[in-house]
């Protein structure tokens, strides 16, 4: 339990830096919403219509995985 909870405080202490860096820099504000705008993009091309149009979905019951 010990060796998680040192795991744990390790990674949000690095957060935390890259948090601080990123305000300093005036970095974190442009990197959040390209992340924002990739997020929105997956989330979209992962609907059911997208699928469809692309042709990558045959029916709610089965999924075909882009990654084929």
């Amino acid at each position: 339990m010990q060796h998680t909870t040192e795991a744990t405080k390790t990674a949000i202490d690095a957060a935390s830096v890259f948090t601080v860096v990123g305000t300093l820099s005036d970095l974190l504000p442009p990197l959040a919403a390209l992340f924002t705008i990739l997020w929105t993009a997956i989330r979209i091309c992962e609907t059911e219509t997208v699928q469809k149009l692309i042709g990558k979905h045959k029916g709610k019951d089965e999924y075909i995985s882009p990654w084929r």
